[in-house]
């Protein structure tokens, strides 16, 4: 196979902290010999973890791209044992366009790994993070949101794996993270994530999904900032006692936690995030866009439990996910 072009500006092991970036040569037609730029920090002081901290997997995500710009201008390198590696806007290209995917090749980085050296930009991208930095790694954050199209109690989430000793190291990261509410998570497709490429490399790895429509909160931004720190201290790469407050364990037994739409409507919400829901229970009404006169039609939860995530914009397409359920447990 051939060699990544993407070449680090910075040392990606030596000790203090060095702040640089990812550099993939992109010839496009405002700039011949152009490049695409990936903001990149490295904090290191002797032996120690590795950690990997990433953001803006998604472009249209935010909590995890202003926590890690925070901790990578404030953390100081004394107090670091071991190294961690910061890359706030991994997708930058979809970063810089606010978008879902990236702008450059249409690609979606969570469903790009393990890349290809030789493909497309958002491909090379992800070739280089699984197979130079994600090996470095003992640890691996990567943090989401609900992005323009979905909006999710603020939560970490680690993944039910085969096996069971990786699965309790993820889950005791998540609880160390400590947000408000903690998801043993179901993903709808775990094919070219890059938390599947985490796992398969045997590495511990924790989610988020901090809340979403968009943008950011300062309560989303403050829960994104304790769990980083509580993670580092967790890895034993920071000193100190962990922060914690209350979190609720979420579960997402099946499929039946998700509900789509098999219309395209205006979409009227009857409940809200954290509401108890029972199977079978109304959740939304979806009406004509085009008419009037009409009944709406409902959409039914298909488990009981809690609404998690709910569909953001007023509109939504045939296929679309209006909503998911979870369970406490």
């Amino acid at each position: 196979m051939a060699e990544s072009p993407v070449t680090p500006t910075i040392p990606l092991d030596a000790d203090g902290v060095h702040h640089g970036f990812l550099r993939l040569p992109h010839s496009r037609d405002d700039s011949a010999w152009g490049s695409v730029m990936i903001p990149l920090t490295v904090i290191a002081n002797g032996e120690g973890p590795t950690a990997l901290l990433t953001g803006g997997n998604h472009g249209d995500e935010y909590e995890g791209p202003i926590a890690l710009q925070n901790l990578a201008a404030t953390l100081d390198p004394s107090q670091v044992t071991g190294r961690v590696i910061i890359l706030p806007m991994m997708n930058l290209p979809a970063f810089a366009a606010g978008r879902r995917c990236s702008p450059i090749d249409g690609g979606n980085m969570n469903r790009s790994y393990p890349g290809r050296p030789d493909g497309t930009v958002t491909q090379k991208i992800a070739h280089f993070i699984a197979t130079r930095l994600v090996p470095m790694a003992d640890i691996v954050l990567d943090y989401h949101s609900g992005g323009r199209t979905l909006d999710f109690l603020p939560f970490a989430a680690a993944h039910i794996l085969p096996d069971k000793t990786q699965e309790a190291g993820c889950m005791a990261a998540m609880e160390a993270f400590n947000a408000p509410w903690s998801m043993r998570m179901l993903e709808i497709d775990s094919v070219g994530m890059f938390d599947t490429e985490v796992e398969s490399q045997g590495k511990l790895f924790v989610t988020t999904e901090l809340g979403g429509a968009g943008t950011s909160t300062a309560a989303s931004v403050a829960i994104a900032k304790k769990g980083v720190r509580n993670l580092l201290i967790h890895a034993g790469i920071l000193d100190g006692d962990l922060e914690r407050g209350p979190t609720v364990m979420l579960d997402m037994p099946d499929e039946r936690c998700f509900v789509f739409s098999e219309h395209a409507a205006l979409l009227e919400p009857l409940v809200d995030l954290g509401d108890a829901v029972e199977a079978g229970q109304p959740i939304a009404k979806l009406w004509p866009r085009d008419r009037t006169g009409q009944q709406g039609i409902s959409v039914d939860a298909r488990l009981s439990g809690i609404l998690a995530a709910r569909h953001i914009p007023g509109l939504v397409a045939m296929g679309d996910c209006v909503g998911v359920v979870a369970q406490v447990v």
